[in-house]
């Protein structure tokens, strides 16, 4: 028995992963799911052209993955607090390869939209799970940057998509085979890595409880996630303009149809937020936040300028500028909320955050794809960027409150220190 016993203690330890290697893999699956994300923007272009769909069909088909999502953070964002992380990271994943599988084979735009929806729903049990994961695997001296890591995984996974898939249907004849399939196999690979990962969450009891439909927030955070909400509005509409807009924009009103400018268009904010995730890290949270999101008002206005102006390097600097800003901000307000959370309470706070901003990337895109057949594309895109910059401009007089209140309240704690 003991024999018996000892083998098995050996195999599981056999079957894990170091933990370093175990945060990058994790870190590097999490931005797998993004990746495959970013990938549908310059296919769904192709495919308008080639079945003829509308613009509200292509916005729809676009953020419907988002309202997937949402309805599976809900419902499932806090399940791995008592199943454990790698269960439902396992399930997520197999979802995901079934998503692959649809896009694959989808023969009309009604098939991309099952298979954008089910991308949804396994990207929104993941990601709660994969936030908390990367958290938790992360070594000590790591622990601050996987709050930012995690953000940027999800910031360069859609803009890496958009830029290859771009490329594949610029320079391949049948980009759709190409690009599903190598996602349906990095997606095999994902499912092999992860059942080699420890398992980092301790199993409590009310998994079936905790399906209810429900945002957790610890009393002591919930300040800093309502002061978050307009950051996170501001945030994720700028990236959605590019990522579920800007096809349209490129095609109706600058006459440019290549797949590799579009993707390239699409992958330029995603990029920056990624990058600047890491320059951002190195700085205070609220100092991030409050900055990040002055960059997203600036760079909207440039955004702006480019698109009805018809320049579009000028659009392209406003993407840099805006995405840069939209990953120190995002970034800053996970990195202000995330070392307050308890481990238990974890997966369901990531919940709360990303519930807002996947309304924020998926719902605004789809009203301005109502509204664009009724109003004119230009009319409604500056109504919608007039909407960010708005909401931006409340972010900046939040920000800057919040700072000088968390500096009034360090004044008073070192003077009763003395």
């Amino acid at each position: 028995m003991e024999v018996g016993s000892t083998r098995l203690k050996e195999t599981s330890m056999s079957r894990t992963l170091s933990p370093t290697t175990a945060f990058a893999g994790v870190a590097a699956v999490f931005a797998a799911f993004f990746l495959a994300a970013g990938a549908p923007t310059p296919l769904l272009a192709l495919r308008q052209q080639e079945w003829g769909f509308s613009a509200g069909a292509l916005t729809f088909a676009f953020s419907v993955y988002a309202l997937g999502l949402l309805v599976a953070l809900l419902v499932g964002g806090s399940l791995s607090d008592h199943v454990g992380r790698r269960p439902v990271l396992l399930t997520a994943l197999y979802g995901e390869l079934a998503s692959m599988i649809v896009f694959l084979v989808a023969p009309t735009i009604t098939w991309v939209i099952v298979a954008r929806l089910i991308q949804g729903l396994a990207t929104g049990l993941a990601t709660s799970a994969f936030s908390a994961a990367i958290v938790e695997h992360a070594p000590a001296h790591l622990k601050k940057l996987a709050g930012g890591l995690a953000g940027a995984s999800v910031a360069g996974g859609l803009g890496v998509g958009a830029l290859l898939t771009g490329a594949a249907v610029q320079f391949t004849p049948d980009a759709n085979t190409l690009v599903f399939s190598i996602l349906a196999g990095i997606m095999l690979l994902a499912i092999t890595f992860v059942s080699f990962t420890n398992e980092t969450a301790t199993k409590r009891p009310g998994a079936v409880r905790s399906l209810s439909p429900r945002i957790s927030l610890p009393p002591h955070i919930r300040r800093e996630f309502f002061a978050g909400i307009p950051v996170h509005i501001a945030g994720w509409m700028f990236p959605a303009f590019f990522l579920g807009l800007s096809p349209s924009v490129l095609r109706l009103h600058f006459g440019l149809h290549g797949g590799l400018v579009i993707g390239f268009t699409a992958f330029l904010g995603p990029f920056a937020a990624a990058a600047s995730s890491f320059v951002f890290g190195r700085r205070a949270p609220r100092w991030s936040t409050l900055t990040g999101v002055s960059l997203v008002l600036a760079g909207m206005v440039v955004v702006l300028v480019g698109v009805t102006g018809t320049w579009l390097p000028i659009v392209w600097i406003g993407a840099v500028i805006g995405g840069f800003g939209f990953g120190g901000a995002f970034g800053g307000k996970v990195r202000l909320i995330a070392p307050h959370v308890r481990p238990h309470e974890r997966a369901g706070a990531f919940a709360g955050i990303y519930s807002v901003a996947y309304l924020s990337f998926g719902i605004p895109v789809i009203i301005a794809g109502q509204l664009a057949p009724r109003w004119g594309l230009i009319p409604t895109f500056e109504l919608y960027a007039a909407v960010v910059i708005a909401l931006a401009a409340i972010s900046i007089v939040v920000q800057a409150a919040l700072a000088r209140s968390d500096a009034a309240t360090r004044l008073e704690a070192s003077s009763r220190v003395a």
